[in-house]
């Protein structure tokens, strides 16, 4: 039997990898640091508790196992493809976004902002001086490529969106569900809530992941974008929670750099450009589909978080109430504003598309004069 070990495999996305791999065939273990596990995870998968941040511990877990495959979900992925190389006739490795140039520095490119849809090959950040984060996550997928070149292991390497849906250690989604429970009546968002910043179900993620594990020869040696084929803007993921919750939120929309109390619900607290990538070579080389429609996926998460709510004391719900005053306040400027603009005189016209229409034949101009 074909031998897999997952490198994490107890966080939102892990027990899907697990369980889907041990579905393929294979015999699996899991090497994590042993601070928490999952039910999800059938008990007869091996835990090997190991610290993947550092080489020395890394090599101490693995000791002389070896695998036919490995999927790195979590640690330093760098450290993670020197230490497998030889152990392993193939890896799987999880990065991120933060490797794309401009994603969250839009000012960086021309004009401002990434291009849209967001392709593999789009430009990279540049150097660590330009943001320190988004050079590590280049590098560390750079070094599991050149793994791959030189003959170690057939690499795989796959970008992962913003995940959602169980056991996220901060749920964007609680934060919405408790302005519902708080009786919040609305909420600020920048530039109205029409931000779209790509995300992925952890199911569906992990799918992806498994397609590729699943077609060895069509994914050897490639990169892949990852994310929901559907994706939803700001206001609507606002709009989805709070119906699933029985309730609603009015979006009062203020420029982004006003847009305070919202910055928790974006991605490193950052802008509100569209982040939205190219699915299409997952798609078509490795025939990607989301298994969970993601209007449901976010149904399923608001319901998993009623029915196990975090900490009330958790560290990314202490703002709350500070936001919910900063919210008060920007509500009241955002209603005197909007009185006074609609207060502008202006002309409204009826829209009528440019093409004569002719009322009847023979006429050189129809009623509009076109």
């Amino acid at each position: 039997m074909a031998r897999a070990l997952v490198i994490g495999g107890t966080g939102p996305t892990g027990p899907f990898i697990v369980n889907g791999l041990i579905e393929q065939g294979y015999q699996v273990s899991i090497l994590h640091r042993g601070t928490h596990d999952s039910d999800a995870i059938p008990r007869h998968v091996e835990r090997i508790v190991g610290d993947p941040h550092f080489v020395e511990s890394l090599e101490a877990a693995i000791g002389d196992r070896t695998f036919d495959l490995i999927v790195a979900t979590y640690g330093r992925i760098r450290h993670v493809a020197e230490v497998v190389a030889g152990r392993t006739g193939r890896l799987i490795t999880v990065g991120g976004q933060p490797c794309y140039k401009g994603l969250l520095q839009p000012e960086a490119l021309f004009p401002a902002g990434v291009e849209i849809p967001l392709r593999e090959d789009a430009p990279k950040v540049e150097s660590e001086a330009e943001f320190r984060f988004g050079w590590l996550v280049r590098i560390t997928e750079e070094a599991v490529m050149a793994g791959h070149a030189a003959g170690h292991y057939s690499a795989t390497h796959f970008r992962y969106p913003v995940v959602y849906g169980p056991r996220q250690l901060t749920p964007h989604v609680f934060k919405i569900m408790r302005r519902v429970m708080d009786g919040r009546e609305f909420i600020v968002l920048p530039d109205g809530g029409l931000s779209i910043i790509n995300r992925g179900y952890s199911e569906n993620v992990a799918h992806a992941v498994l397609r590729a594990a699943a077609q060895p020869d069509a994914a050897a040696g490639q990169v892949y974008n990852c994310g929901d084929e559907r994706q939803f803007t700001l206001a609507q993921w606002v709009e989805i929670v709070a119906d699933e919750m029985g309730g609603r939120l009015e979006v009062l929309g203020v420029p982004d750099r006003y847009a305070y109390p919202a910055r928790d619900l974006i991605m490193f607290r950052g802008p509100s450009a569209h982040q939205i990538f190219d699915i299409f070579k997952l798609k078509t080389e490795l025939g990607y589909r989301d298994k969970v429609d993601p209007l449901e996926a976010v149904r399923r998460t608001v319901r998993w978080y009623r029915d196990n709510p975090p900490d009330p004391n958790a560290e990314f719900l202490r703002d709350l109430e500070a936001h919910y005053r900063t919210e008060d306040a920007i509500a009241a400027i955002w209603r005197d504003a909007c009185a006074k603009l609609a207060a502008v005189p202006h002309v409204e016209k009826q829209f009528h598309h440019p093409y004569p229409h002719p009322k009847e034949p023979g006429l050189g101009r129809d009623h509009r004069a076109r």
